[in-house]
């Protein structure tokens, strides 16, 4: 009889999770965006400036390119 109301348990337990799903994901990502929120449109734009200007930096470090090349990709980089 105890092994029976263990699964009945488990099956009720799995029909209310399956029931509230939306409602818990809804709440898990409420708690994701308090704990870590979204940066803004600024930051986010910062950030790629900065990546963009290392990629270029990287480039131009990491090849051997012709001096037309470098000071194109140097404008480049000071302009990111």
């Amino acid at each position: 009889m105890t092994a029976l109301q263990a699964v009945l348990g488990a099956v009720l337990v799995l029909f209310l999770v399956l029931l509230f799903k939306p409602l818990l994901l809804g709440v898990v990502r409420a708690l994701a965006l308090a704990i870590h929120p979204k940066p803004t449109c600024e930051e986010r734009a910062q950030r790629r400036k900065m990546r963009d200007a290392l990629v270029l930096n990287r480039m131009l470090n990491s090849m051997e390119v012709a001096p037309s090349h470098a000071a194109e990709l140097r404008a480049l980089a000071a302009r990111a």
